[in-house]
């Protein structure tokens, strides 16, 4: 049985079942771990973490808001089908919201902020641009938005950013096979981190802004 792993949470409490289950199945969702289309099975879920069904519950309706699965009257709860005719409506909103962010981060990380990002560097430098895997690279693109999403300290900037860059993450990941540079793709954010850390925002958020052109001209290539 995979139980869901305890996580602390801001002051060192531990999160709720409910959210950690959410963490959990959301990620799975992103990732394509659970294909798009795919039913949901509450009880495969909570058997699967080692929880009840209701913090499963809990979990599925915060994830149809937002738009990572999709409930059907007497069908039943599906993953959300990856349409890349979304792809331009997200890159409008993370085309204004992702500079913003990096620019906030810049200007508010704390030191613990900074120390989180300068963790994340390291990984970074670490990675292999030949023989990089692609989930591997995938999970370490999105712990560094996270990472610059939370130094902003706007939770509202923060969750809105969060939901749109699993949207663009699933997109990403159904194309990963014909994209031939996605190290390089992830590597580009050291410079952004570099930026952040140093406190230049100006520069961190044009260094976002081109990746996020990066990231919807790539995907448009590879169709």
């Amino acid at each position: 049985m995979q139980h869901v792993a305890t996580e602390p949470a801001v002051g060192g409490e531990e999160l709720s079942l409910a959210e950690r289950a959410y963490r959990a199945i959301r990620d799975q969702l992103v990732m394509l771990d659970i294909r798009p289309g795919a039913p949901i099975n509450e009880d495969q879920l909570a058997q699967s973490f080692g929880v009840g069904r209701t913090p499963v519950r809990e979990a599925l309706k915060r994830l149809q808001y937002e738009r990572l699965v999709t409930t059907y009257p007497r069908r039943g709860t599906f993953a959300t089908e990856v349409n890349i005719t979304d792809l331009a409506h997200i890159s409008e909103v993370r085309l204004e919201l992702e500079p913003l962010a990096a620019a906030r981060a810049a200007r508010r990380a704390t030191a613990e902020d900074r120390a989180a990002l300068t963790a994340v560097r390291r990984e970074l430098a670490g990675v292999d641009p030949r023989h990089g895997d692609a989930a591997e690279l995938m999970h370490l693109d999105l712990k560094v938005h996270r990472a610059v999403y939370a130094a902003t300290h706007n939770p509202y900037l923060e969750d809105t950013l969060i939901r749109h860059d699993n949207l663009a993450t699933r997109i990403w990941c159904l194309f990963i096979d014909r994209l031939a540079d996605m190290a390089g793709h992830v590597e580009e954010h050291g410079p952004l981190i570099d930026a952040i850390v140093a406190g230049e925002p100006d520069a961190a958020a044009q260094i976002a802004r081109a990746h996020v052109e990066g990231f919807e001209r790539a995907v448009r290539d590879a169709i």
